[in-house]
């Protein structure tokens, strides 16, 4: 099964400086990419891709992430997301546009959600989302 793999995971491996090979969620990753289960959107690609400053680094980046390619976004997904956001407000929970976004097109992809985010546990409860856990958590 593909998982689609958040901002959060994306940016502990490729914006910090000093990877710790051993950690849990990086494997995960590496495990996911070797089996080719990694799923992106725009939305993510922007967020891994925005503040980078050092011209070098971004085009770097840029062909590194150009190896996944995006999943398209219909009309229908972002309604959705919009969905999921008034639903959220309504029991008091706020997020992001793009956590919405996120949601909404893990749901129609039916994808689990790989992320170190630990608020999307909160909307598991009331979105029908599921989170992709690592097989190296102890």
């Amino acid at each position: 099964m593909k998982v689609l793999v958040d901002t959060s995971i994306w940016s502990l491996a490729l914006r910090r400086h000093q990877v710790n090979d051993d950690d849990p969620l990086l494997r995960e990753l590496k495990e996911l990419i070797s089996e080719v289960r990694v799923e992106i959107i725009g939305p993510i690609r922007q967020e891994i891709l925005s503040g980078i400053s050092n011209d070098q680094q971004f085009s770097r980046l840029r062909q590194y992430l150009a190896a996944f390619p995006d999943l398209p976004l219909a009309s229908q997904v972002f309604e959705t997301a919009a969905q999921f956001y008034n639903t959220a407000r309504s029991k008091g929970i706020q997020g992001s546009n793009t956590d919405f976004l996120i949601f909404a097109v893990a749901s129609e992809h039916r994808l689990p959600i790989y992320t170190s985010d630990n608020d999307f546990k909160h909307f598991t409860t009331f979105l029908p989302i599921d989170l992709h856990l690592s097989r190296f958590n102890d």
